[in-house]
């Protein structure tokens, strides 16, 4: 049994392959669509991963055929209506608050699990929620809270928002996963249906005159987030949680808010001002007081 150590490295090793993943989208935004991007992402992903996991996924095909549902459902959610609008929104805020909006996705798993799987709230899940909507706020209005009086969001934090919403949906499906598939192979099935997904939809990103060049730089993000914010990210954390389990891998996402600002000031050059510290110490106040206690049935 690998030491706890080890799944901790792999924890960290992941979270910080998903931040550079907003700074990956935060450069090309003016470079490459955002659909283009996400295709291509789950495009090399897949074919990094089909080589090592096909036979298996040929010896349950029965498991697929009947689960083709909830898997087409897992392929939506983690693509077109995830990374899609995170690539979005990318283009019109910073790498540094797409991160930080992006954290409130723990805070509609909660939601959905109230109103798909009937789960009740304790009461200090309720003031989390609360909590990390005010910093939600502080983000928006860019620490000036005169701004909500003639509020007008800015599309790029609305699209993270939508992004963190999905997120939510994505974990929530996973609970009617086929457990008969392994990670690796239920990963390859996401990328295969997320390729199935977003084709027509750059097809006609195409058809619209939304093109790219193949220059460097552009090759080089989608390596990056085909490689490490897809196959190397989701491997290191699905064997990190296996080693040391959900509840205590959970905590390391908070690292996302750490890796995410220092990459954009090292990278971007992004400014790192007060509200988003403001912000940041109330979203992260509230998930741990929404996550402290179970919810109950």
């Amino acid at each position: 049994m690998p030491a706890p150590h080890t799944a901790f490295l792999l924890l960290t090793l992941a979270v910080a392959c998903w931040a550079g993943n907003f700074v990956a989208g935060r450069a090309l935004r003016n470079d490459m669509p955002a659909v283009a991007l996400t295709f291509w992402r789950w495009v090399l992903a897949l074919s990094l991963l089909l080589p090592f996991t096909w036979s298996g996924i040929r010896a349950q095909w029965p498991v697929v055929r009947r689960s083709w549902k909830v898997l087409s459902l897992l392929g939506l959610f983690a693509s077109v209506l995830q990374h899609v609008p995170v690539y979005l929104g990318l283009r019109e805020t910073t790498a540094t608050n797409g991160a930080l909006l992006n954290a409130t996705s723990p805070m509609f798993i909660v939601l959905l699990s109230v109103l798909v799987l009937r789960e009740r709230l304790r009461p200090i899940t309720v003031i989390g929620m609360v909590v990390s909507l005010a910093g939600v706020v502080v983000i928006i209005c860019r620490g000036d809270l005169d701004v909500l009086r003639t509020l007008q969001l800015n599309r790029g934090d609305a699209w993270i928002i939508a992004s963190a919403v999905a997120w939510g949906c994505y974990t929530i499906t996973l609970r009617f996963r086929p457990p008969e598939l392994s990670g690796l192979h239920l990963l390859t099935l996401i990328c295969a249906t997320s390729v199935l997904a977003l084709a027509p939809l750059w097809a006609l990103e195409l058809a619209l005159g939304h093109t790219f060049a193949p220059t460097l730089p552009v090759i080089g993000g989608i390596l990056y987030v085909g490689v490490f914010a897809s196959v190397v990210a989701y491997i290191a954390w699905n064997r990190g949680v296996a080693i040391v389990g959900p509840a205590r891998a959970a905590p390391f996402m908070y690292l996302m808010l750490v890796f995410t600002p220092l990459l954009s000031i090292v990278l971007l050059g992004e400014p790192v001002r007060g509200f988003h510290f403001a912000g940041g110490v109330l979203i992260i106040s509230g998930i741990y007081l929404a996550t402290l206690f179970r919810s109950r049935r």
